[in-house]
């Protein structure tokens, strides 16, 4: 994660040390005598791009992907404690907003300050995002607070507020930001998927947590409906659709492999550059072995339909679906399950030869290929040397806010035209059928307890199937761009934390060819050691290190055998949708109330509420 300026609500609204401001000599520099040009404006603004725009490859688990070594997130239970300070209570940018509002009038040209007011405000609407989905209620800042400034000890304010002020932003971004393609500014169009985000966000949360005391909280009466975001959301949405500016990439897998961000599906990238020497580390983050061992999990895999638009997971087209082979089981899948994993017959972006997932480098086996570049490129084979641009918004995204919104609706009955001009555009990619909806019936897979979503609230809506589709569509195309724990989040599906997560299946000691080319390339083995072969490795099954089968000598691959289960994989509802509040934040702002049964040893009035 990128550093944050200042870990303190009560430092930030008070004194920053860090601060622009104070990083020169004051009797060269003011408020009042800085902000006078545009290149004032501008290079006061320009670290938000940098300190907001915070998005990877890497750092996210879920039930989809996981390492060898859990986050506290992924353990849940007694691994999640509340921290003295940090834990993403950090406001520092937010003074650097709020500062910039408060001066930029300084420069005469009406314009100029418009523009980057907007600018500011959209960071500013991004800002609170993020905080709303970490801690629900929290205190809105809009103005820069001195240090005896009683707002300093304000409590938090409704999440009803938050949004309210946040619409606000980002619509008056919409207003005043350029419609121009500027795929590492702000623009227009970014603004508006911004919008389109978080009002999904909102209304999907209020919809899935309603009646949840501990998340939802008590809302006031006249609180704005989940359809009311979900409307907004699918209008902002469908408006970047529309515009005539972007349009999906041919190629699925380089839109992520590739040095330079796609101009045409890229709203807003966040820039690598081999020669400015700016980089991330997602090609050795999956190829390396020291790098964690990330692998997408079985339940993933097989949430990936067919070729021919038919369930994996059909039991009575694939009777065996649950213990087939490697090789097998990724036959004649979506086109997208070989761009985002190594499959039999794999070749590396660049090489020549056909190489197999390579365990050693895999909790799971299944080993991520997705945002992996080019082997002959200088210097990406290194750790934290790879120079592809990052994604923050692109239009793949909004036609799936745009068909989850519509869906989600109450009201709104969702037409094959909707889902032509969103989903079907995706399938169309990647050369899938389209996905049809009469006739359409929930994929038993995505609503079994073991496997798939159990919120109530989800299985008793006529627009299951539907939702179903849209989601596995969500996971399918998003996969590993670091949205599938928020979605879990919002769809009150923590619970899914704590299904089994497995990798590949492998039905007993012995020999495997995992590449395809009908040669051995892992053999399995116990009590004796098989001679060594050139191009196989071997793994002693049933022990560490080597390789633990779920059911001793056959099964599959168990991607934390050193993690008991009894007491990892624990989702607390009334609990873990919320980070807790640093406790030294509390301690410093006693109007600071806790996340509901976080305990931190400071008074727990209102803290421990239980549904």
């Amino acid at each position: 994660m990128k550093k944050t300026i200042i870990a303190s609500l009560f430092v930030l609204l008070g004194v920053t040390s860090c601060d622009f401001l104070n990083e020169v000599p004051q009797d060269k520099l003011s408020p009042e005598t800085y902000f006078r040009t545009e290149t004032d404006l501008q290079l006061f603004t320009n670290p938000l791009y940098d300190n907001l725009l915070d998005k990877d490859t890497y750092e996210h688990q879920s039930d989809h992907c996981v390492h060898l070594n859990l986050s506290k997130e992924l353990h849940g239970g007694t691994f999640r404690t509340v921290p003295a300070t940090g834990g993403g209570w950090n406001w520092g940018n937010l003074r650097r907003i709020n500062t910039f509002l408060a001066y930029s009038h300084n420069c005469s040209d009406e314009a100029v300050v418009t523009h980057y007011n907007a600018i500011a405000r959209f960071f500013r609407a991004m800002f609170y995002f993020d905080k709303v989905k970490r801690f629900g209620d929290v205190p809105w800042i809009d103005v820069e607070l001195g240090s005896e400034d009683e707002r300093l000890y304000a409590p938090r304010d409704s999440r009803e507020f938050i949004l309210e002020k946040m619409i606000e932003d980002v619509d008056f971004a919409i207003e005043n930001l350029p419609e121009a393609v500027s795929t590492f500014r702000v623009n227009k169009w970014a603004a508006l998927a911004l919008k389109a985000e978080f009002c999904l966000h909102e209304g999907t949360f209020r919809k899935y947590h309603a009646g949840h005391q501990p998340t939802l909280g008590t809302l006031p009466a006249d609180a704005k409906s989940a359809d009311y975001f979900l409307e907004l959301a699918s209008a902002a949405a469908k408006e970047v659709m529309e515009c005539g500016f972007y349009s999906l990439a041919s190629d699925y897998r380089m839109l992520f492999a590739q040095d330079d961000a796609d101009p045409k599906e890229y709203i807003l990238a966040i820039k690598n550059d081999l020669s400015l020497q700016i980089y991330n580390n997602s090609t050795a983050y999956a190829t390396m072995p020291t790098q964690g061992t990330p692998g997408a999990t079985k339940k993933f895999v097989n949430s990936y339909l067919m070729k021919d638009g038919t369930r994996f997971t059909d039991a009575t087209l694939r009777p065996n679906w649950e213990t087939m082979s490697f090789i097998e089981e990724c036959a004649d899948r979506d086109p997208r399950l070989a761009a985002s994993i190594v499959t039999p017959g794999h070749k590396r972006l660049g090489g020549t030869m056909v190489t197999p997932p390579d365990l050693g480098c895999s909790s799971t086996g299944y080993q991520l290929s997705k945002w992996v570049m080019d082997e002959t490129l200088p210097q990406v084979n290194r750790v934290d040397m790879s120079y592809n641009d990052m994604p923050v918004f692109r239009l793949a995204e909004m036609y799936l806010i745009y068909a989850e919104a519509l869906a989600e609706h109450s009201s709104y009955a969702v037409t094959q035209d909707d889902i032509d001009m969103s989903i079907n555009k995706l399938r169309d990619r990647v050369g899938m059928p389209h996905l049809k909806i009469g006739g359409l019936t929930a994929d038993p897979y995505l609503t079994d307890p073991k496997y798939g979503y159990t919120n109530p609230i989800l299985l008793a809506d006529n627009d299951l199937a539907l939702i179903l589709e849209i989601r596995r569509e969500r996971a399918v195309e998003l996969f590993k761009e670091g949205f599938r724990w928020d979605d879990l989040m919002r769809w009150k599906e923590g619970k899914c934390i704590e299904q089994e997560m497995h990798g590949i299946y492998f039905a007993g000691l012995g020999e495997y060819d995992l590449s395809g080319d009908n040669k051995a390339d892992v053999v399995l083995w116990k009590d004796t050691k098989p001679a060594e072969k050139t191009g196989v490795a071997a793994f002693e099954v049933g022990k560490i290190p080597g390789l633990i089968l779920s059911a001793g000598d056959k099964g599959y691959v168990n991607p934390q055998p050193q993690t008991d289960p009894q007491t990892s994989h624990v989702f607390d509802e009334n609990r873990d949708y919320y980070y807790p509040i640093p406790s030294s934040e509390r301690s410093l702002n006693p109007n600071l109330t806790q996340n509901p049964n976080w305990k931190d040893g400071l008074s727990e009035e209102g803290a421990e509420t239980e549904e």
